[in-house]
């Protein structure tokens, strides 16, 4: 179908009330102009279901309370949605994707794709069969300065890369808030819904994600020390992990959701035998290159001498902050091209890369019980689909 003369309609399952990352998927796939939310499964209970549709501006007729219903009602729609973005709590994402991909539609879910390293594996004869876009949203990998430092590292501006340090510090899980009402705590925190992983699956897997994204190596295996740090909770609230690359660098990863203090601190290091870059995600429109003896590099958001993808992925002229929306917002639009049959300014993270995430999971927990270095499995899928 040629999409281009109008928007790609969206729907969305998830994003309720008490939602954080349902209104942000909603503003971002909506800043270019070039998709429309019109169809929503906002939340199982009707009235919070119907209250989210009126906030989203949906018709009452195109807002469902269940998922299923969503998909029975949509499927056979002469203006169907192009696609559906998964906005729920991990343990719905398999199921969902699955009922979306066997019903016709395209998929954009969050990560983690889905519960457990099984589920995701089940999901890629899904996705294959199915002959549909799929795409699993890392939002980071939105920022220009992500894209100009992946530019830097795959021309040898760094020269031999030896060493990633990659950290994503939060503090807002430092006290039991889980057991206070807080809705976002409470899923996180519970195995039944966020599957086998806590921190390292809501952030971890992002620095993980990050990592291996800008350097363009594979994590070859990994030592991984996972604790549980306030009293009571069921999942890891804090990680660290030792990585090998399969190149020869060495890695360390610091994920943590009990750093008192921090907010959403992303920080990306990496060292190589001719330079380093060092990108912030809370100053994220400035990357830093360091070289001996030499005066510092800083490279600045939507400057001209960046490379294409780092370009395009600013929308206002230099010195103009933009943030997390607009990374987000990219993360949409290359899917949107993909949709479109254009060439997305970066690859969508596909399928490939969602059971990736998994794996990693998995084997961080497994190193975690086992005290042991464990290799990181390869996925057998060669490129996303």
């Amino acid at each position: 179908m040629n999409h281009t003369k109008r928007k790609l309609r969206m729907a969305m399952a998830g994003g309720g009330p008490g939602s954080f990352i349902g209104p942000v998927h909603a503003m971002a796939a909506a800043l270019d102009g070039r998709i429309e939310l019109i169809v929503g499964a906002f939340s199982s209970d009707p009235e919070k279901a119907a209250e989210a549709g009126r906030s989203y501006g949906i018709l009452p007729e195109r807002s469902y309370s269940s998922f299923a219903e969503m998909i029975a009602a949509e499927r056979d729609r002469a203006d169907r949605v192009d696609f559906v973005t998964i906005a729920t709590p991990n343990h719905l994402h398999y199921a969902m994707t699955r009922d979306a991909l066997e019903a016709g539609f395209n998929v954009l879910c969050d990560k983690p794709a889905t519960a457990t390293l099984e589920e995701a594996d089940a999901l890629v004869p899904l996705v294959r069969g199915a002959d549909r876009h799929y795409a699993v949203s890392h939002t980071y990998l939105g920022y220009p300065m992500v894209r100009q430092a992946r530019a830097l590292c795959r021309e040898g501006a760094l020269g031999t890369i030896r060493k990633v340090v990659v950290e994503y510090q939060q503090g807002w899980l430092g006290r039991a808030i889980e057991h206070d009402g807080n809705k976002q705590a409470s899923w996180r925190a519970d195995p039944a819904q966020a599957g086998i992983g806590g921190c390292v699956a809501d952030i971890g897997v992002h620095a993980f994600n990050l990592a291996e994204f800008v350097v363009g190596d594979r994590i070859e295996s990994l030592i991984a020390d996972l604790g549980t740090m306030v009293d009571a909770r069921l999942l890891d609230d804090d990680c660290n992990i030792l990585m090998r690359f399969e190149k020869g660098a060495r890695g360390v990863l610091v994920a943590s959701q009990i750093a008192t203090g921090a907010m959403n601190a992303l920080r990306l290091r990496i060292y190589g035998s001719a330079a380093s870059l060092d990108w912030d995600q809370e100053q994220p429109n400035r990357l830093f290159v360091r070289r001996a003896d030499q005066p510092d590099l800083i490279y600045h958001a939507a400057s001209e001498y960046l490379a294409p993808a780092a370009r395009a992925a600013s929308r206002l002229p230099t010195g103009h902050p933009e943030g997390f929306i607009e990374a987000f917002a990219n993360v949409y639009r290359d899917f949107a091209d993909q949709l479109i049959g254009s060439e997305p300014a970066v690859p969508v993270q596909g399928i490939s890369e969602a059971v990736r995430g998994m794996a990693f999971i998995a084997t961080a927990v497994e190193s975690s019980q086992t005290r042991q270095w464990l290799a990181l499995p390869r996925s057998p899928i060669d490129g996303n689909v």
